[in-house]
Order: C-alpha cells, then sequence, then structure tokens
C-alpha cells in the first residue's frame, strides 16, 4: 500500500480571486508564462466575455492594468498567440477568452482539483 502524503486546503474568495486561479491553472499545466498584468486583463476578459476590443483596451487602462490602449493590444495580441484569446470580426472586432480553457466565472464556483504528483524510483 502507498504511503500518500495529503495536502488539504479550504478557502472562500471573491470571484476575481476565483477566476485568476483557476487562469494560473491552466496556464500552468499547458506551460504558458503569463505575467500579472497578463493575469488581470484576463480576469477582466473572462468577466466581459465578448466585448468590443477598442472599448477593452481602454477599459484596462481606466483599471490601471496597462498604461496605454497601445500596451494593452500588445498583450491582447500575445494573449491570441498563445491561443488563450479569440478574436472575432473584421471592423469592429471583439474579443473573449477561448472556450477551452473552461473558466467559470457565474454563480457559486467550487474549484475540485485533485492532483497526485508522483516521483518514479528504480528498484
Amino acid at each position: 500500500m502507498a504511503l500518500v502524503n495529503k495536502v488539504g486546503l479550504q478557502l472562500k474568495v471573491d470571484m476575481d480571486k476565483c477566476i485568476q486561479y483557476q487562469l494560473v491553472t491552466y496556464c500552468f499545466f499547458e506551460n504558458i508564462l503569463i505575467s500579472n498584468s497578463d493575469l488581470k486583463f484576463l480576469m477582466e476578459l473572462a468577466k466581459n466575455n465578448g466585448i468590443e476590443l477598442t472599448k477593452f483596451c481602454i477599459s484596462l487602462v481606466d483599471k490601471e492594468i496597462f498604461k496605454s490602449p497601445q500596451s494593452a493590444r500588445n498583450a491582447i495580441t500575445k494573449a491570441e498567440k498563445k491561443n488563450l484569446i479569440i478574436k472575432d470580426g473584421v471592423n469592429k472586432k471583439t474579443i473573449s477568452l477561448n472556450k477551452g480553457l473552461n473558466i467559470q466565472v457565474n454563480g457559486l464556483v467550487l474549484l475540485d482539483y485533485k492532483i497526485l504528483g508522483s516521483e518514479s524510483k528504480e528498484l
């Protein structure tokens, strides 16, 4: 019988922290590096899915996540290349999180991750 060291943690957090945790967990397991500002803008996008690009960039500057709309656009382009977001439309583009991330943002959200870490032992 294998001996397992179990670590349990139960927290009650606001929805922003819950969304950020989901994003960090996804990026960790997909080996995607993101900065704190990337994490914050992805969280804002999760809450405003399907928002017009220019309006979203301005709101990111208003929330002091980025210093200019252009730096927000640069981060959005970088996230699109990492397949984290999707742009739709031709003239007035809308952006949204990639549905493959499976980020939950509505209602009560219970995150129940079970991760077993094992080390290989040679006998």
